[in-house]
């Protein structure tokens, strides 16, 4: 009996090192309300092992249906590029956070995405054949003002090559390829924190 009543909960850390995730994914799953927790009177959140089981028992085929079950926070990636697309595809699954991704091979293709899925971040390349990402931006910023701030441009061309193409707007981040998943990471981690805590107040 106080072996079962021992391990009735655990702490988040417990909870990553079972799932093989990392602290803060499972602190977002918190967030999400993926994983049920409750906290202690110091403020440590404590989560039933049982539903740590539930998430090991389906976290080969069934991890990303389970997060399905709430709100969900949408990520778009517009890359011509299939072996740039295989690696995003790779990382954002590795990384086990509670999104949903979406992909297009080109801005017309993304409008299109754009206007079913409503993503919450799109990351784009600039230079594609087709519909570029300079007119997929600027369609978007005609279309809903607002849109630009959940924008960001992960591409070749370098700082003058831009401004000859076309200056994007100030708010828009760019980052350089290789793509830089660590910072990446950063950036939608503390995006999905505010997502989700917006939904859960």
């Amino acid at each position: 009996m106080k072996s079962s009543h021992r391990l009735e909960y655990i702490s988040t850390r417990e909870a990553a090192a079972l799932l093989g995730v990392a602290l803060s994914t499972v602190q977002l799953w918190v967030e999400a309300g993926t994983l049920p927790a409750w906290k202690t009177a110091g403020g440590h959140r404590r989560i039933p092992r049982a539903a740590v089981d539930d998430m090991l028992s389906q976290q080969q085929s069934m991890l990303q249906p389970s997060l399905v079950q709430v709100e969900q926070f949408k990520i778009l990636v517009v890359e011509d590029d299939p072996v740039q697309l295989g690696l995003y595809r790779q990382k954002l699954t590795d990384w086990h956070l509670p999104i949903k991704l979406l992909t297009a091979n080109d801005g017309f293709e993304g409008l299109i995405m754009v206007g079913r899925h409503t993503p919450n971040l799109i990351i784009t390349d600039l230079r594609m054949p087709g519909m570029d990402g300079f007119r997929l931006i600027r369609q978007l910023s005609e279309q809903t003002p607002e849109t630009p701030c959940d924008i960001l441009v992960v591409t070749g061309l370098n700082a003058d090559e831009i401004e000859a193409a076309g200056e994007l707007l100030p708010e828009i981040p760019i980052y350089s390829k290789p793509i830089p998943f660590a910072a990446l990471r950063v950036l939608i981690e503390s995006k999905l924190q505010r997502f989700y805590r917006k939904i859960s107040s």
